[in-house]
């Protein structure tokens, strides 16, 4: 069973930086997309972005300048690097995983198999 554990989040001014990790266990393949959505208070989950095991990415709005990911396959780790954070960015961040394929393609919720707990994140003006 996969499990996903996410850490890094926290309060923040406008304008400041947070890195948030994505640890996997219990996987011990070598296929995957994975990485983060995010879901505000009254909004539906989107997506922020995901990364292959390919290493290909898949951003999905305006994160994208402002939001980095990377992997640290020894580490089993994927990481989210948030900077110029947004009061709009506030939201519970939640790691995501499918297995079924080494590339990123959807944010379709379904195709991802495993989630993880959520960490906060919350930006103040």
């Amino acid at each position: 069973q996969v499990q996903l554990v996410e850490s890094g989040g926290g309060s923040v001014q406008a304008g400041g930086s947070l890195r948030l990790s994505c640890t996997a266990s219990g996987y011990t393949g070598s296929r995957y997309c994975m990485g983060w959505f995010r879901q505000a208070p009254g909004k539906e989950r989107e997506g922020v972005v995901v990364i292959g095991s390919d290493g290909s990415t898949l951003y999905q709005y305006s994160g994208k300048g402002r939001f980095t990911i990377s992997q640290d396959k020894d580490k089993n780790t994927v990481y989210l690097q948030m900077n110029s954070l947004e009061p709009a960015d506030t939201a519970m961040y939640y790691c995501a995983a499918s297995v079924r394929r080494p590339f990123c393609f959807t944010w379709a919720p379904n195709e991802y198999n495993y989630w993880g707990q959520g960490t906060q994140v919350t930006v103040s003006s």
